[in-house]
């Protein structure tokens, strides 16, 4: 036993023993970083899916299942988000064929068996489309939309259809679908009209989500929800295929919870579409790969315009556009005031609402007539039909006065010969445009920047304002609101970026805005952003649930 024990000891083999327990210890130092990769579905970007692909470590088809999961536990249960109009009954069959086809012959794009979901306004040949619409229940359009088509090219799967704004217009409810919640206070908006939206990929029910945008629809959403989203440049995505509200305006728009995923969801669907005269402006002018121009250093040298203007209604949000800035300079971007024409923005309402609602009319009832038999034809037989629905229905519709009344306002707005709707048309968009373009030339603006929103969003069940209030006060009309109908004005883009929370747990988001197809300028500016600020988070009633991690 001494022998042994004084063999164990010696000098050398004590030596030994500690080099080999010193190359076990950094062994499994350099294993930790391997052994401590699991994501959280939550938290992954399609980048760290696609790496969870390749490694095997996930499939199509558990992502489907994961991302269902979450629509189970809190659409219907939990905080009821009520987001879900349609599920695809074939989206578990669809990704198990794309891991055949991963497996087999590879993957097709970036989004090859990652779940897609979609505003219910937007067209899909195996699925309704309702628009939100009790009128429109059950209808099966002809073929799917352009973009719908470019998604399922790519490998996409539309996992659902989501709730809106009835005809993307209005509060975020619909009498097809109820009453949406936003996931950080199920007590408050959404916003709309791509609430549905905003509201599921918040709540992490798929990694992409698409929204339409004519006058702050897309933005609006992910600003009250806080998350990415991009209203693109007039052109840039086809319309074909999407339930008009006014195609002067109306644009598709990718939500997502990183910037690197509204730029891969972008890459599939830009393209030129016959059946869309807008998209011949794109040519020559769209990236066939967005996401190489996201760069974390995009901010250092670039000069940021401030809309102040948009400033002052809430100090909250203030404090988080004020804490937002001062991460850009310290990034190295130089910040300055800038200040858009009062009159421009006293005049921008009228000259949205003059073309709106007179489009609205005409372009309605061209998609009505693509239509089966037994559903309305015009605007007139879309409200004669709605004095029908006066109470909730066992079908779990519900009335919508507000938007019903709406088309009221537009049915008297007059028609497309109208000298003020051709006035705007050929004169008005043009000088809007001339407008931002001379200001971001004046002072070589990389972007301008503002609040999405200048408010947190706000109460759902919020009382009508007083006959006093509406109408022609400065808030109503323009100065203090958030200016989002200067891109649909002027067709260009405006990517949306989380920025920071209120006091109260509510998603500030930050808007930069660029001239036509600058798209790979934003995107670059709002990635850096997003990389230096990571001030995105995970609604509090929407938490990750157990067996959502997965190793990449």
């Amino acid at each position: 036993m001494v022998d042994r024990l004084r063999l164990d000891f010696s000098p050398r083999l004590w030596k030994m023993k500690r080099i080999l327990h010193r190359t076990a210890i950094f062994t499994v130092l350099l294993l930790m970083p391997v052994l401590s990769t699991a994501l959280e579905l939550t938290e992954a970007s399609i980048a760290d899916i696609n790496r969870a692909f390749e490694a095997g470590t996930l499939t199509s088809a558990r992502l489907v299942e994961l991302c269902l999961a979450r629509i189970q536990a809190y659409d219907d249960s939990g905080p009821a988000l009520n987001a879900i109009m349609t599920l695809n009954p074939e989206a578990m069959e669809r990704a198990r064929a794309l891991d055949e086809e991963r497996r087999t012959k590879g993957p097709r794009s970036p989004l090859h068996g990652i779940p897609v979901v979609l505003k219910d306004n937007i067209d899909t040949a195996d699925m309704p489309t309702t628009a939100g619409s009790f009128l429109l229940a059950g209808s099966m359009p002809p073929d799917d939309a352009f973009v719908v088509r470019k998604l399922r090219a790519a490998g996409a799967i539309i996992l659902a259809k989501l709730n809106l704004s009835e005809f993307a217009s209005g509060n975020a409810l619909s009498s097809a679908g109820g009453i949406t919640r936003n996931p950080h206070d199920p007590a408050r908006t959404p916003s709309g009209s791509s609430g549905g939206t905003g509201a599921a990929i918040a709540a992490a029910y798929a990694p992409i989500g698409l929204g339409t945008d004519t006058g702050g629809s897309v933005r609006g959403p992910s600003s009250a929800n806080g998350i990415v989203g991009l209203k693109p440049t007039l052109g840039l995505l086809s319309r074909d295929g999407i339930v008009p509200l006014a195609l002067s305006f109306d644009t598709a728009g990718p939500m997502a919870r990183h910037v690197y995923d509204v730029a891969v969801a972008l890459n599939a669907m830009v393209g030129i579409d016959e059946a869309d005269a807008a998209t011949q402006n794109s040519e020559s002018r769209s990236e066939a790969d967005y996401t190489r121009f996201l760069d974390p250093d995009a901010l250092d040298g670039a000069t940021i315009g401030v809309a102040r203007q948009f400033l002052g209604s809430d100090p909250d949000v203030d404090w988080v556009v004020e804490a937002s800035l001062e991460s850009m300079k310290r990034a190295g971007a130089t910040v300055i005031d800038i200040e858009l024409p009062e009159w421009l923005l006293r005049m921008r309402g009228d000259l949205y609402w003059s073309i709106r609602h007179r489009e609205f009319v005409v372009q309605i009832a061209e998609y009505l007539a693509t239509l089966g038999p037994g559903y309305p034809k015009s605007l007139d037989d879309l409200i004669e039909r709605s004095y029908d629905l006066t109470a909730p229905t066992p079908e779990g519709f519900i009335p919508n006065p507000s938007r019903w009344n709406l088309m009221k306002t537009e049915k008297e707005s007059g028609t497309l010969e109208d000298y003020d709707y051709l006035a705007v048309q050929e004169h008005g968009l043009a000088m809007v445009r001339a407008m931002l373009e001379g200001v971001m030339a004046k002072h070589q603006l990389d972007a301008i920047v503002y609040p999405t929103a200048s408010r947190r969003p706000s109460k759902s069940d919020a009382d009508p304002p007083p006959p006093s209030a509406s109408g022609g006060s400065a808030l109503v009309s323009g100065l203090m609101s958030s200016p989002t109908n200067l891109a649909n004005l002027s067709g260009f883009p405006d990517l949306i970026v989380p920025a920071g929370f209120t006091s109260r747990g509510l998603p500030v988001t930050m808007s930069f805005f660029g001239p036509a197809f600058s798209e790979p300028k934003l995107l670059a500016l709002g990635y850096a952003f997003e990389q230096k600020t990571k001030a995105r988070r995970l609604p509090t009633h929407t938490p990750p649930l157990p067996g959502e991690s997965f190793g990449n």
